[in-house]
């Protein structure tokens, strides 16, 4: 349960609005039109509530009623991807993509301004952390990016800046939150979290029993190749990750997507590929490769054609589940971090 005086209403849970709406001395019956106008019709205005009396819309807005701004934003000619850079209320920005696929549209949305973990090939890290988002700034991502495209979202991934188990407690809200009967009610299924291996937060995530996909950020065949590329692993071995791993697969049933970006000359070699292979044998999961995106601040490569494709074609033949993740936005700046970090200089 929150703290129903710092919470913005956005956030609460539909039990906890309740609370809400009888604390301010308004009918039941107000909760149902509340939780409608945010998580089903997922205005951006207060005003637009009009079946609400005006000095409940008043009161709403004294409570606060989070709203993303749109600072800017990148539209790919080549596929219709649309990156947009939000402003929060405190004047920090986020980055959120919008990608239409034949199945329906995705959304790659953040869960943190800024992130600590420092992996060497990502742009979200350079900065450090500067703050956790609640659950209502992640939803708003989701809403905010309908209200402008005018399209539904069926796929979430939360796999933009920050880690999403670094900010455990919202991230479970806004999963909840969004999978509401009550309100946009998506299938659990249609969500997937990335995470850069916690291992005490994987096994707390398994006991969730949640229907979520849970993607390993793994990039690595074994732990010494992991350290130079991600400083998590100093403290969680590739070895404690997969026990995790196996016993959230054990409890949810669902199966593990480890994400594999292929960095030149780093982690891309044959040799990489069996040892990859020999790591994930017998282990219900599928490997999803990342052709790497080019950073300036950092002096990592993407592979040629060739190397990428031999490299899936080793784990295909060793019976690993294996797709090279379709580039999408590639002319604009679609690495994770890229559009904040040089919207940040730039001002």
């Amino acid at each position: 349960m929150v703290d129903l005086e710092t919470t913005d209403i956005k956030s609460m849970y539909y039990n906890e609005l309740e609370e809400y709406i009888h604390n301010i001395g308004l009918p039941a019956f107000r909760t149902k039109q509340l939780f409608s106008w945010m998580h089903e019709k997922y205005v951006g205005n207060v005003d637009e509530m009009t079946n609400l009396p005006k000095d409940m819309r008043e009161k709403i807005k004294e409570s606060g009623f989070t709203v993303l701004e749109e600072e800017t934003r990148q539209v790919s000619k080549k596929d219709g991807t649309v990156k947009f850079l939000f402003k929060l209320s405190d004047g920090q920005m986020i980055e959120t993509v919008f990608m239409k696929y034949s199945y329906g549209n995705s959304i790659c949305i953040s869960s943190q301004a800024g992130c600590r973990m420092g992996c060497r090939f990502c742009a979200s890290t350079i900065g450090g952390l500067v703050r956790n988002l609640s659950a209502s700034e992640m939803l708003e991502q989701v809403y905010a990016a309908m209200r402008i495209t005018g399209e539904r979202i069926s796929n979430i991934v939360i796999m933009g800046t920050g880690e999403p188990l670094d900010n455990y407690d919202n991230v479970l809200r806004f999963i909840r939150l969004i999978t509401d009967e009550k309100g946009y009610n998506l299938s659990m299924r249609n969500i997937t979290m990335s995470t850069c291996g916690l291992v005490p937060q994987i096994l707390k995530l398994a006991d969730e029993k949640l229907a979520i996909t849970l993607a390993i950020s793994l990039h690595a065949p074994n732990d010494e190749k992991r350290r130079k590329l991600m400083p998590i692993a100093e403290k969680y071995s590739i070895s404690e990750i997969l026990e995790a791993c196996k016993r959230y697969f054990e409890i949810t049933g669902r199966r593990i997507s480890f994400e594999y970006s292929l960095v030149k000359g780093q982690n891309d070699s044959r040799e990489d590929a069996l040892e990859l292979s020999r790591l994930l044998k017998g282990l219900n999961s599928h490997v999803n490769l990342i052709p790497v995106n080019s950073i300036e601040e950092r002096d990592y490569e993407k592979g040629d054609n060739n190397s990428i494709q031999n490299f899936k074609l080793v784990l295909e033949k060793n019976s690993i589940n294996v797709t090279i993740r379709r580039s999408v936005g590639s002319d604009i700046d679609a690495a994770c971090g890229q559009l904040r970090r040089k919207y940040s200089i730039k001002v």
